[in-house]
């Protein structure tokens, strides 16, 4: 543990911490929640908008759901949602960006004209547009935002492997008649997706925020589905005389985005360390 410390400093180490917490939260939310069957959208209405108390450590919602537990169950869509975007955007813009990089010429040009013009449309734009096609549900806005989120990775992968294909070790490679896909897969794959993978870290926050707006705009998840975008849209209505129903959803996204936002620093930081050591 002391080890994990030094190298990620205390600040990395506290943001893995939370983002362990939540990912415990999202597993165990049947069992933590203290009232699970509110917590999948059970209404009870007779204690609706209550306020934080011992029976209720958060509130209740409009139709008496307790605040906590939808929150509990929410951390599963959420955390899915901002994982899910980030994966799928890197499975997609690594191998594209690889290709590029290695390749040039006109698999270059292809694939890098391909990027552009979906570079071209603002990002949130072209997914709230792609989300309202597509219709509203948790697929399809992971789907429009990682349409939008693969490009940038693709132009990081090309970028990292034009440096790769000139060192010695592949030039040699390619003089032995070592075969282009041992080369990338070998040689080139893991050198262009370390940096990538520190991007990914940095870039759930805002894939969870991206997630996040276009729930509370009504275009992710369906009720009663708990979703933290969705839980502070419901609470919006209500504030501010009933604060903590949109509070404490919106304080998650807050926390779990920072989590990720101050892990993903550290690790930037360890990876610079480690290409400056001359070892």
């Amino acid at each position: 543990m002391s080890g994990l410390v030094r190298r990620l400093g205390f600040g990395g180490a506290a943001g893995l911490a939370l983002i362990l917490i939540f990912a415990l939260l999202a597993m165990l939310a049947p069992w933590l929640a203290p009232y699970p069957g509110q917590g999948l959208g059970d209404p009870n209405v007779i204690a609706k908008l209550k306020p934080p108390s011992t029976e209720f450590w958060l509130g209740t919602d409009h139709l008496g759901r307790d605040v906590l537990s939808r929150v509990i169950f929410g951390t599963r869509v959420s955390m899915s949602a901002g994982l899910l975007i980030v994966a799928s955007s890197l499975l997609v813009g690594l191998p594209v960006g690889v290709l590029a990089g290695y390749f040039g010429g006109w698999v270059d040009e292809v694939l890098m004209r391909v990027t552009d013009i979906f570079l071209a449309f603002p990002a949130l734009l072209l997914a709230v547009l792609l989300a309202a096609a597509l219709g509203p549900g948790l697929l399809n806005s992971i789907v429009a935002v990682s349409v939008t989120w693969w490009p940038w990775y693709a132009r990081m992968a090309r970028s990292e492997v034009l440096v790769l294909r000139g060192q010695p070790y592949v030039e040699a490679a390619l003089l032995m008649g070592v075969s282009h896909p041992r080369i990338l897969i070998r040689h080139i794959l893991p050198g262009a997706a370390r940096p990538l993978l520190v991007q990914a870290a940095l870039d759930f926050g805002p894939a969870l925020l991206t997630a996040s707006a276009l729930s509370f705009l009504g275009l992710g998840v369906l009720p009663p589905t708990a979703d933290w975008g969705k839980l502070v849209d419901e609470g919006r209505k209500f504030f501010p005389d009933r604060w903590w129903v949109s509070t404490a959803p919106g304080l998650a996204i807050f926390l779990l985005a920072l989590a990720f936002s101050v892990l993903g620093d550290a690790l930037r930081d360890a990876e610079g360390g480690k290409r400056d050591d001359p070892a």
